[in-house]
């Protein structure tokens, strides 16, 4: 070897590119690092599917909210991607062209705040894409260009409110955008979004980007939970409204955060091959939002039946009657509901014993309060904050569970108990009625599993609570009900079935490109 080669450095052959996962699946603030209802659904369906490899993209606020897995991660489960929706990457602050890039796409921005769709997502990623890499937050937010944009569209669509609410607003909003229209992210036979929102918005960039089918599965429907949450926001003013202006605007910064997530429903609807919920109630909403009505279907919630009926139930003599309130402490689950519940059913059931389990850390502010409202109440000898458990060692000595949330999809903490043989009480919201008082297809009918109440309703909760705690063989029918309907409609078994089948329909599929509608009608 010559001296020229030696000294030459060596050429490093380049590292082959990972396979496609079969399945990427695109999650918003959820598994691995939240503990709850659809975590705990994405780890089942990934560990149900062993022959099948998964890639996760966890969307996120930023890294803070990146720390321990609540999951052991299945074996299948090949890479975990992160995008923070609040830390968009700085990027170069100076690009060929960039001066006119702002302003041409100014009016998509625009567009897509104010229900736009598929179409105007598409001419955006369109207009970004080939600056992937280099373009960032530098330009897209903190330049004299985007400052031009922001005031355009402030005196455009909202003048009269707060320049600095509508500023972070703003920031918010199209900072979270810009970082899903720019985030790498690797390929995939299919691409399997778990709600619209962020996430949706993903998929429906990917699936015009490869070619490869979207599918959709929404739990709650996603911006019904978005407009509680925004109604119930101390933090979002209404200040577009308030002073003495004699012509008011019509919309407030409300509307815009809502208007925005309804666009990036209407994208992600129109671009999936396969909108999938959990029950037929969500489909008025999907449409409502722009679903096409041939792409829906309804796939139910399973649970292990065979685990969960399993569970040896205790003797009730010698024990507190006890009711269980099974799920995150947070605002939407109205866990102070709940305890004037059983505030109330104290004073005909001396003795119960309430114990809530689920975590604790999600918003802790509002935890506080749940403590601090058990102790107004009195009722520090009866409720148990006792957080995350292994719902197994617990169900056998529960009587009842109550949920008492403002919106839910289809809990499967109904059906976990419910295999159990321990009944519900619920709130009429999502799919607790079909699943407490039977759909009107069963056949035949199993009669009721528990009781359905009104929102935020302690009075009517803790009746129903009452009942099944002193009236055993009411309880008994109420049991004998609700595991048999888990055992015929809600087995795992056979909905991991469906669900193969359908990633295999979609993986054999060829390249197909989404066709963007041109005329979405009112």
């Amino acid at each position: 070897m010559s001296l020229l080669h030696r000294l030459l450095p060596r050429a490093t052959p380049a590292a082959a590119p990972a396979p496609a996962a079969d399945v990427c699946l695109l999650l918003e603030g959820t598994y691995p690092y939240v503990a709850g209802g659809v975590s705990s659904w994405v780890h089942d369906l990934i560990g149900g599917h062993p022959e099948l490899s998964f890639h996760v993209v966890s969307l996120l606020p930023d890294a803070s909210y990146r720390k321990e897995h609540k999951y052991k991660v299945p074996a299948n489960l090949t890479g975990i991607t992160h995008v923070y929706l609040q830390r968009l990457a700085p990027g170069e602050h100076r690009l060929p062209g960039v001066e006119k890039l702002l302003p041409a796409i100014a009016p998509l921005m625009q567009a897509v705040q104010a229900r736009g769709g598929l179409a105007e997502v598409a001419a955006l990623d369109r207009a970004l894409a080939p600056h992937r890499g280099r373009l960032g937050r530098g330009v897209l937010m903190d330049s004299r260009a985007a400052f031009k944009v922001l005031t355009k569209l402030y005196g455009d669509v909202m003048p009269g409110a707060s320049f600095l609410d509508f500023f972070w607003t703003w920031r918010s909003l199209f900072g979270g955008l810009f970082a899903v229209l720019l985030a790498e992210v690797p390929p995939a036979k299919v691409y399997h979004a778990v709600s619209t929102g962020y996430a949706g918005l993903l998929g429906a960039r990917l699936t015009l980007e490869t070619q490869r089918p979207l599918l959709l599965t929404e739990h709650g429907i996603y911006t019904n939970e978005r407009r509680i949450e925004i109604a119930m926001a101390d933090w979002l003013q209404d200040t577009a409204t308030g002073g003495l202006m004699v012509d008011k605007p019509r919309r407030d910064l409300r509307d815009m955060w809502i208007d925005t997530f309804v666009s990036y429903s209407r994208a992600t609807y129109e671009a999936c091959a396969e909108i999938i919920t959990l029950y037929g109630g969500n489909q008025d909403m999907q449409l409502r939002d722009g679903a096409p009505p041939d792409r829906l279907k309804v796939i139910p919630n399973g649970i292990d039946y065979a685990r969960f009926s399993k569970v040896e139930r205790g003797p009730r003599e010698g024990r507190r009657p006890t009711v269980a309130f099974i799920g995150r402490v947070v605002p939407i689950k109205d866990v102070k509901t709940f305890l004037r519940a059983i505030s109330i059913l104290r004073a005909s059931v001396p003795d119960v014993l309430a114990d809530i389990l689920g975590p604790q850390e999600e918003d802790a502010e509002y935890y506080e309060e749940c403590r601090r409202m058990v102790e107004h109440l009195g009722l520090q000898d009866t409720v148990r904050f006792l957080g995350r458990v292994n719902l197994t060692d617990h169900l056998g000595r529960v009587d009842v569970i109550a949920l008492t949330s403002i919106s839910e999809a289809q809990p499967l903490v109904i059906l976990e108990a419910g295999a159990s043989g321990v009944p519900t009480v619920a709130t009429d919201v999502g799919a607790c009625r079909e699943m407490i008082l039977g759909p009107s297809y069963e056949d035949p009918h199993l009669g009721p599993a528990g009781a359905i109440t009104p929102v935020a309703s302690p009075a009517a909760t803790a009746d129903a609570l009452r009942r099944l705690l002193l009236d055993l063989p009411w309880w008994r029918r109420c049991s004998d009900a609700i595991r048999e309907r888990v055992r015929r409609s809600y087995n795992k078994v056979e909905i991991d079935r469906i669900y193969g089948d359908l990633y295999h329909t979609h993986m054999a599929a060829p390249d197909r490109a989404v066709t963007i509608p041109t005329d979405k009608g009112a």
